[in-house]
């Protein structure tokens, strides 16, 4: 643990993450800096998880570029940032469809209620959309990524 905490203050002192892309097929999660992987994250994601959102209840995680535009410390799913989810592109398809896009897709931890599921959470995909990591791992991302942070989720 105390070699995993001094490099994580290195990390804050001499990197920042730049930008984040999600491998939704390989259910990981990678924090870039200048094209270099810092840290990676196995994810749950929605209960239907191939292919891109196109609507409001699909239970589908999007696909495409978006960035963290805000983030909420108290968050009923243990701190989330929020993505700018839906994009104009993602807007497009929804209205050419007859449909609400959606929105509300986050990137947050565990509910108080089961934080001690910890990192075994990642072995169902059981959000409604968003993108899930454990309250650890969110803690350490609440501390790497600012508001502003690019995020590509790709398929």
């Amino acid at each position: 643990m105390f070699l995993c905490a001094s490099v994580l203050f290195g990390l804050n002192e001499k990197a920042s993450v730049d930008r984040i892309v999600v491998y939704k097929y390989e259910r990981r999660m990678v924090l870039l800096s200048d094209g270099m992987e810092l840290r990676s994250y196995r994810v749950a994601l929605g209960g239907e998880p191939s292919g891109p959102k196109v609507r409001q209840g699909d239970h589908r995680t999007p696909e495409g570029s978006y960035v963290l535009d805000s983030k909420n410390p108290n968050s009923h799913f243990y701190k989330a940032f929020h993505i700018s989810y839906p994009n104009s592109k993602d807007i497009a398809v929804a209205k050419k469809l007859g449909v609400s896009p959606g929105g509300d897709i986050m990137l947050h931890g565990l509910p108080k209620e089961y934080a001690f599921v910890g990192k075994a959470h990642s072995l169902h995909d059981w959000t409604d959309g968003c993108i899930a990591v454990s309250n650890e791992e969110m803690d350490e991302i609440w501390k790497l990524v600012r508001i502003g942070t690019p995020i590509e989720i790709k398929p």
